[in-house]
């Protein structure tokens, strides 16, 4: 089983074709293919590949399949004996995607 991890949005990811992830929002409609090139790790299933920082000619492609917000979180500001409370809530936009290929390189 071929594996990579890869960086998108400050976060590092672990691909495999055909599992689906949730990264944060990329530019595309859903069923637009998207290639990540900023590969720091890869396997073929039998050794693994180190990058320093990145492996050369390293990808994952996948496609885009829906875009969405992720659940509610509630942000509670609150200031003792203040008379200050402040309550927020937020939703983080996402975007869903299908590894179709990837390629160590």
């Amino acid at each position: 089983m071929s594996y990579a991890i890869f960086k998108t949005g400050g976060k590092q990811y672990r691909a495999e074709k055909g599992v689906t992830l949730r990264v944060p929002t990329l530019v595309g409609d859903a069923g637009t293919t998207v290639e990540f090139t900023t590969v720091l790790l890869g396997s073929d299933g039998k050794d693994v590949k180190a990058g320093t920082p990145l492996l050369k000619g390293a990808k994952v492609t996948a496609e885009i399949v829906k875009h969405g917000l992720g659940e509610k979180i509630v942000v509670f500001k609150f200031r003792k004996r203040k008379n200050y409370a402040k309550k927020q809530g937020h939703r983080q936009a996402f975007t869903e995607v299908r590894i179709s290929e990837v390629s160590i390189g």
